[in-house]
């Protein structure tokens, strides 16, 4: 226990090196109205201090960029950026907007617990009560002091793991959720291949090092872009600060590591990293009007304005088009044993999508709709779906179609005599 103290006093010590002038912090909610951010550059020289007024930082916080050190393609659109490996992608598309290295086998340190969550939350609810056992008791680096036997919902963990970056947590879950840590990173190995991200392998739920657990930035990219149609998951991955009740009467408080959620605009997520091994490591994300972004950065120098300049980069390189809107009415459709003949039917929502330069914008709206509606109905009933369809036949978004009145079934006898005059007619 006095090394997991002496471990926390070191990594405390350490988060006091950045390179970020933070002004009081946001609650989450402010960041998340924010709709809008200057578009990026290419490159700023090096002299020229990141505001809120020439790239998509908050007001208030400013960040001094550093030169590069390391040798980069001549041809590399971000020399300044100090990652080994790096990739921005736009969520939806799975469009790349920059990469270096996007294939390199590196180790992913704790940014490894996106999908150790991502495969809890498939498959398991928030308020399961998971029972702590000795595996996670024993784990080594970041904790979040759990005790054998301590009983506590599995939500508290996942929030834990990812705030806070608690692997004894990740022990946890894997071991409720899988049986054991080698079955469940089998597991996470195996949705990560569903995915597509198949250069990745995983030995355990937390990314302490292993020669044989590895990943790549565009791997880690894929996953998060999956990662934002899972229920709960953006939830967990934006939340700043939360509080969870505890047997002794005090709250304890997880403060989220990763900075980026009160630097930039629109941030929501997701994970920091580091180990020796690894290098200094972030699966970040930010949504701004209506496009959602994952910036990777793998064995990075200066995490915080490698970020920076790559969501900067990535937004100045897209916009965002509507291509349903909220309420439009999509079609009347007829009415069978109802007090009506037919029924307006609209959009429940409105999708958004990404436009990107060239041949990139090629999406077929496909509209699943019955011929017919049937009484009873309920105004607001789901009858059908639009989706927004990629190239490659990948469902980029969809939005439910509902009815727009209430429609009781006609009488017995009305029925009856319908029948017959369809009958002689």
């Amino acid at each position: 226990m006095k090394s997991k103290i002496f471990f926390a006093a070191i990594i405390s010590a350490a988060m006091i090196f950045v390179t970020v002038q933070a002004a009081p912090r946001m609650p989450a909610s402010e960041l998340l109205r924010l709709e809008s951010a200057p578009r990026g550059e290419v490159a700023r020289p090096l002299n020229q201090t990141f505001t809120s007024e020439n790239s998509g930082l908050n007001p208030g916080y400013s960040i001094t960029p550093i030169q590069n050190t390391r040798p980069v393609a001549p041809n590399d659109a971000l020399p300044n950026v100090t990652a080994a490996a790096a990739i921005v992608i736009e969520a939806s598309t799975g469009h790349v907007l920059y990469e270096r290295n996007p294939d390199q086998q590196m180790y992913p340190a704790s940014t490894t617990k996106m999908m150790t969550l991502i495969t809890a939350l498939e498959g398991n609810q928030l308020d399961e009560i998971v029972t702590v056992g000795q595996g996670a008791y024993n784990a080594e680096g970041s904790t979040l002091w759990l005790e054998v036997g301590e009983k506590l919902p599995l939500g508290e963990l996942l929030y834990g793991m990812m705030l806070i970056s608690g692997n004894d947590g990740a022990i946890a879950v894997a071991e409720h959720c899988g049986g054991n840590v080698p079955d469940f990173a089998a597991k996470m190995t195996a949705k990560a291949h569903e995915l597509g991200a198949v250069n990745t392998n995983f030995t355990n739920a937390n990314g302490l090092p292993d020669p044989n657990h590895y990943t790549t930035a565009r791997d880690l990219a894929i996953m998060a872009a999956h990662g934002f149609t899972v229920p709960h998951f953006e939830e967990i991955c934006s939340t700043k600060e939360i509080s969870f009740p505890t047997a002794r009467g005090q709250d304890k408080t997880y403060r989220n590591e990763n900075q980026m959620l009160w630097y930039y605009r629109g941030c929501n997520g997701i994970k920091t990293g580091y180990t020796d091994a690894a290098g200094r490591c972030l699966v970040a994300a930010a949504k701004q009007n209506g496009v959602q972004l994952i910036a990777v950065v793998l064995d990075s120098l200066y995490l915080w304005n490698d970020t920076l300049f790559l969501l900067d980069y990535g937004f100045g390189r897209v916009s965002s088009q509507s291509l349903i809107k909220s309420g439009d009415v999509v079609k009347t459709l007829p009415i069978t044993s109802g007090r009506r003949k037919s029924m307006q039917v609209k959009t429940a929502g409105e999708i958004i999508m990404p436009v990107f330069d060239g041949d990139a914008n090629a999406y077929e709206i496909v509209y699943d709709l019955p011929e017919s509606l049937t009484a009873p109905i309920k105004a607001g009933e789901p009858i059908g779906k639009i989706r927004v369809v990629l190239p490659d036949g990948r469902e980029a978004a969809s939005v439910d179609v509902v009815t727009t009145l209430d429609v009781e079934q006609k009488s017995f006898f009305r029925l009856i005599l319908d029948r017959i005059k369809n009958f002689f007619t």
